[in-house]
């Protein structure tokens, strides 16, 4: 038991770009392969209490939608499964590269198909990104594309991307994320997100799977794909399904008993420690890079601009105060028994530039709460207590021990009675919606990165057009990310990176919480489960079978 804490608190530690290989895992032993290629045949099942949003990449940014998007679609770039190096490489591309300081220029495969039969090269890929930017929904990944001015198709296999800024040390990385996925002209709008059967319809597939069938958040039959071209090669099984649960129980029974062959987000931490010591299942465990935190809607948390008493600075007095409140390392041992760690800023703890401004500015400046601190934060800036925190939180997208999470939340603001938290909850789906409409003052989020670099925990949450939507505008953080994103000398950009963290600290946009890795169960012969936890943090269905 400590051997195996001990393994799994060092992974979520240490877990960034320079020693992200560090896995750990626990069971009977298991195969473990390396490459897609070689498909052996056969079914593997799959089993998830995650939901898909939309199919569509311009229409969702989650977790549970980028898993199917990662099988269904090609894209420019990509990482190998199992890999140490997340370095991005050319997928459905010979060759990428600057070939100006702001031109990015790739160079297609030729005579690639899509499952429709009509062909792949490059106006599909300048509509891909021309219609994510044109799009821009609030739901989707274009706060990516921040840094990208226009995209040109000179011939079928070359595509030239114009940078707004030279020398983007992080392009190639966003071409692996959920604003890289191409689509098919021929199917998908231009202007429009796409509906999920509407889709499936087209065939608008070209990555290492097609969906067989399709009941949305119930059941997907994934085929092999060989007319798939990328650097990835051949699934190793012919066929995959996976079955989405509303309960987490049901899901550890499943693959227990062997129902399912792979358990992959979420179940919670009890059900994880019980599964250590059953002998019929394998727990392997991945480069953590999630994040758990709170968001603060400048807009409508107390005191924000579109309530009937707005105040800047009590609105910000508010925020600091709650960060004194909380208690990370009780809800990491309590809730999550040690599989979560505390998270003191927004870049988490083995990415190069993390630091923790959060631990030494709020509580009692080591990473502990303190009430005192917290009432003179509020008395000095005349706010009447208690204060009304309206807190909602997601029971399903983010494990199940959110509910247990957010009671302990509840319980230590409410400490001292400075403040009153009215706690609610929505399902994802409604919620996904919804948080981007003010609907929340403050909410639960969970980041799941999109590459291995600071700026995916930066970029996506504090620029200009970031997917949060809750009205957090800092020019200086804005300027810093955009300067960071494009030096080049490591160590200059590192100390930006460092200061971002610390001038966002001051205005606590966000609330970190904690700091976690991956986590999959599987059964007996199963293999290729620990390929797929690797640094991109992509899960790869076509590295499993039995």
């Amino acid at each position: 038991m400590a051997k195996n804490m001990f393994g799994l608190r060092s992974v979520i530690a240490v877990a960034g770009v320079s020693l992200l290989a560090l896995t750990a895992c626990t069971g009977p032993a298991g195969g473990n392969n390396t490459a897609s290629g070689g498909a052996t045949g056969g079914t593997i099942s799959v089993g998830t209490t995650d939901k898909v949003t939309f199919l569509d990449p311009a229409g969702s940014y989650d977790n549970g939608s980028f898993m199917v998007m990662n099988q269904i679609y090609p894209f420019l770039m990509n990482t190998l499964p199992g890999a140490t190096d997340p370095t991005p490489k050319p997928d459905i591309a010979e060759s990428a590269s600057f070939t100006t300081p702001t031109d990015f220029t790739v160079k297609l495969k030729a005579g690639m198909k899509w499952a429709n039969g009509t062909d792949l090269d490059s106006k599909d890929v300048k509509f891909t990104f021309d219609r994510q930017l044109k799009i821009n929904d609030p739901n989707g990944p274009a706060s990516l594309l921040g840094n990208l001015e226009s995209v040109s198709a000179p011939d079928a296999t070359t595509v030239v991307f114009k940078l707004k800024s030279p020398n983007d040390q992080t392009f190639a990385q966003v071409l692996t994320s959920p604003a890289g996925p191409i689509v098919d002209d021929s199917v998908f709008s231009a202007d429009a997100v796409m509906d999920d059967n509407a889709i499936i319809k087209g065939k608008s597939f070209a990555g290492q799977f097609t969906i067989d069938s399709y009941t949305k958040n119930t059941l997907i039959s994934y085929k092999k794909y060989d007319g798939y071209k990328g650097m990835l090669g051949a699934p190793k099984s012919d066929a995959v399904t996976v079955k989405y649960y509303a309960s987490s129980n049901n899901l550890k029974l499943d693959v227990q008993q062997g129902n399912i062959d792979v358990a992959w987000r979420s179940m919670s931490a009890t059900d994880i420690e019980s599964l250590k010591s059953d002998k019929n299942v394998q727990v392997d465990i991945g480069p953590g890079g999630e994040l758990r935190y709170i968001v603060f809607n400048f807009k409508t948390m107390p005191f924000g601009a579109a309530t009937s008493t707005p105040d800047a600075a009590k609105s910000l007095a508010v925020r600091q105060a709650t960060s004194d409140m909380i208690d990370r390392e009780a809800i990491a041992n309590q809730v999550y028994k040690g599989t979560y760690l505390p998270a003191f800023s927004w870049v988490p703890k083995g990415f190069t530039g993390a630091i923790e401004p959060m631990k030494d500015a709020y509580g009692d400046g080591k990473g502990g709460p303190d009430a005192d601190k917290a009432k003179k934060t509020l008395a000095d800036a005349g706010v009447a207590t208690p204060v009304t925190l309206d807190l909602q939180y997601n029971p399903d997208h983010y494990g199940p021990s959110s509910g247990d999470e957010y009671a302990l939340i509840k319980t230590q603001l409410e400490k001292g009675g400075l403040f009153k938290v009215n706690l609610q909850s929505t399902e994802w789906v409604t919620y996904q919606k919804e948080r981007v409409l003010d609907t929340y003052p403050m909410y639960q989020l969970g980041w799941f990165p999109d590459y291995s670099d600071a700026d995916n925990y930066l970029t996506p949450f504090f620029s200009a057009n970031n997917f949060l939507k809750n009205h957090y505008e800092n020019k200086g953080v804005q300027a810093m990310i955009e300067e960071q994103r494009t030096t080049v000398d490591a160590a200059a950009r590192t100390k930006i990176i460092e200061n971002i963290q610390s001038a966002v600290a001051k205005d606590v946009p966000t609330l970190p919480l904690l700091q976690g890795a991956q986590v999959a169960v599987s059964g007996k012969g199963v293999k290729g489960v620990k390929d797929t936890l690797d640094p991109a943090f992509k899960f790869r269905l076509a590295v499993l079978s039995k």
